[in-house]
């Protein structure tokens, strides 16, 4: 128990606005509304991000020829710096960065973060092969007990000081964001049983669906990750690593309504570019 008992006195205008928090679902009761409402006023308790920013983009070309997928502008703006300026008015400042094709075209833009007001470090991948070895290199950079993975091609209206309290309520080792689509066969789709993932299956095809439940590709992660991830023979966190966490019972889903879009063909290249608000 890491939580210590306390009485407060407060007016009843502002005792109002607390009851406005409670939902019901994530927010229970009033102690737990001014502990959010607390938490959220004095910033988030994660201070690191990495951001898988690697890939060739395949499908994302001609675009992906002459820049990372990555760095392709949404209203005149990379599709990473969303990411960033969300991070920093998060108060989440540290950056780590995994680069490889056109990378340095990503250091060219960002440089040191300073001009975007971030810490950036980058990890040069040579000869990548998946996002579990990446995230593998970052373990010395990501010094905290908890810290956000993002993927560098996802846009999503979310709201990261309710994701982190949510995660820090639960502890699993894993908090996988999701949302849901009419047609999830291209993603990682995902069955819960209240807040825990207890089916994973990535890119299904066009099968039968485990549910319109998917993984939206942003997490909260323990340091205990690093436990589950194999030194050899694992390239990709989602097929060799999450159905073995969701086995055990270690993975959260955090569900949220915002805008998302996975930047990965056109044709939602498209979209974002006609639907896509800050």
């Amino acid at each position: 128990m890491d939580r210590q008992r306390l009485t407060i006195t407060m007016k009843k205008e502002l005792l109002k606005q607390v009851d406005l928090a409670i939902d019901g679902t994530r927010i229970r009761n009033r102690s737990h509304a001014i502990e959010y409402l607390l938490s959220k006023s004095l910033g988030p308790s994660i201070s690191q991000a990495f951001i898988l920013a690697g890939g060739r983009g395949v499908k994302m070309r001609p675009f992906t020829y002459e820049m990372p997928k990555t760095m392709i502008p949404v209203h005149n703006c990379p599709i990473l710096e969303h990411i960033i300026n969300q991070l920093r008015e998060n108060g989440i400042k540290d950056i780590i960065i995994s680069i490889d094709y056109l990378g340095e075209k990503i250091k060219e833009y960002f440089k040191d973060g300073n001009k975007f007001g971030v810490k950036i470090t980058y990890l040069q991948e040579k000869n990548p092969t998946g996002t579990a070895a990446p995230l593998l290199k970052a373990k010395k950079y990501l010094t905290s007990n908890f810290f956000l993975v993002i993927h560098g091609d996802v846009l999503a209206n979310i709201d990261y000081h309710d994701l982190i309290s949510f995660a820090e309520n639960n502890k699993p080792v894993v908090t996988m964001t999701l949302t849901s689509l009419a047609d999830p066969s291209q993603c990682g789709t995902v069955k819960l049983r209240g807040a825990k993932v207890v089916d994973f299956q990535e890119k299904i095809g066009k099968g039968p669906e485990v549910s319109r439940l998917i993984n939206a590709g942003i997490y909260v992660m323990s340091n205990k990750i690093f436990n589950y991830i194999p030194k050899k023979n694992v390239s990709m966190l989602e097929k060799d690593v999450f159905p073995e966490l969701t086995k055990k019972g270690l993975i959260t889903g955090y569900f949220f309504e915002g805008q998302w879009f996975d930047i990965s063909t056109p044709e939602i290249y498209e979209r974002a570019l006609k639907e896509w608000r800050k």
